[in-house]
């Protein structure tokens, strides 16, 4: 029996809500073993983030080749990529370790505002690493920036944007609609074949600190599993729905809480 293994290289969250650790309690909830390349650190709570302090891209790189040359990864996800060179070194990286499952969260602003993606490093994330991956998972306001467009208000411009990115070479995109309104949160998974919406009862609550990073976390964790990409996030849109509507029954700091990983076990 092998062990699934999935990779997460992303920021960390010193208030553990949201980034790497959101990323190893999501493979630890969904039975997969997690490994993690750390970006950059913030300093960082529930109601914002009060600094950052990049890693170095050479150590970016060292971080990837320890994990690659001894662990067999199942999938990678891609979260917070602040830095130009750091997304060089991951290129680079994915380009000499080809894993065969990259998911990539565009990663802009935070849950309380904060901006995470300098503006120099958008234009690297779209003709860099959007190209490797096998899905992207931007939500409607980082589908807007990343074609440089409104953002889109109906389920037919959301459709048009996700052939638009699907353009720029990932092979699938799931454009997330928590930003939207209405009682339903509706995600969009768009391929080369169709547009697949998803919809859950959109949940009224103030603790979703974290559900960007732990919904792309899942799909990788799905892959990892050897799921098909439809499998693969339908399960992970199951999992993130119950992970927020069992997120009041944490009380964790005073701004946006972080959601409830392990709403199954306790």
């Amino acid at each position: 029996m092998t062990t699934p293994i999935a990779l997460t290289i992303a920021g960390s969250d010193s208030s553990g809500g949201a980034g790497i650790q959101a990323d190893l309690k999501t493979f630890a909830a969904l039975g997969v073993y997690g490994a993690s390349v750390i970006t950059a650190l913030t300093a960082q709570n529930t109601q914002g983030v009060t600094g950052i302090h990049q890693v170095p891209a050479d150590f970016v790189t060292g971080q990837i080749d320890a994990v690659f040359s001894d662990l067999a990864i199942g999938a990678v996800k891609i979260g917070m990529v602040a830095e130009l060179s750091v997304i060089g070194a991951i290129a680079a990286a994915l380009a000499k370790w080809q894993p065969k499952h990259v998911v990539l969260d565009p990663v802009m602003v935070a849950t309380s505002g904060d901006r995470l993606l300098k503006a120099d490093a958008i234009e690297a994330l779209r003709t860099r690493l959007i190209p490797l991956a096998s899905l992207i998972t931007p939500n409607l306001p980082e589908a807007a920036a990343l074609l440089d467009e409104p953002v889109a208000t109906n389920e037919s411009a959301i459709a048009d944007q996700g052939k638009r990115l699907l353009a720029l070479g990932p092979r699938a995109v799931l454009i997330k609609g928590g930003h939207g309104q209405g009682a339903e949160s509706t995600d969009y998974l768009i391929t080369s074949a169709a547009t697949i919406p998803l919809s859950a009862p959109r949940i009224a609550t103030n603790n979703t600190h974290g559900t960007g990073c732990s919904l792309s976390s899942a799909v990788a964790a799905g892959l990892a599993k050897r799921e098909d990409m439809e499998t693969a996030v339908r399960n992970a849109k199951a999992w993130i729905s119950a992970a927020i509507a069992e997120a009041d029954r944490f009380t964790v700091g005073h701004g946006h809480g972080p959601i409830h990983h392990f709403h199954k076990y306790y």
